[in-house]
């Protein structure tokens, strides 16, 4: 009985490692294990938590990008907001060869 009790917990422990080194199909199984499993969850606590946990992991996308891109962005805002703007399409007649 021991000895299965401490096989299960190899499997578990090697699927666990496997999961953290990153496999692809290891993590796209254990986000569906975790789907299914959040899809049944009656638990309003747990599921604040959820929600707490996914709110501080979100990221709006202007915090990831460089200060350089921020800059160049706000340039181009100004340049539209003075008027200086080229329209659509001869903008696209100019970069056509690279499109």
């Amino acid at each position: 009985m021991e000895a299965r009790k401490t096989n299960v917990k190899l499997k578990k422990r090697r699927k666990m490692l496997s999961l953290e080194k990153g496999s692809i199909m290891d993590i796209q199984t254990e986000k569906l294990r975790l789907i299914e499993w959040l899809a049944g969850l009656n638990d309003t606590k747990i599921l604040n938590e959820f929600i707490t946990l996914k709110k501080r992991k979100e990221v709006d996308w202007w915090d990831g990008i460089s200060a350089e891109e921020r800059s160049e962005i706000e340039e181009g805002l100004a340049q539209a907001d003075r008027g200086e703007v080229v329209p659509h399409g001869e903008a696209m007649e100019k970069y056509k060869k690279w499109l």
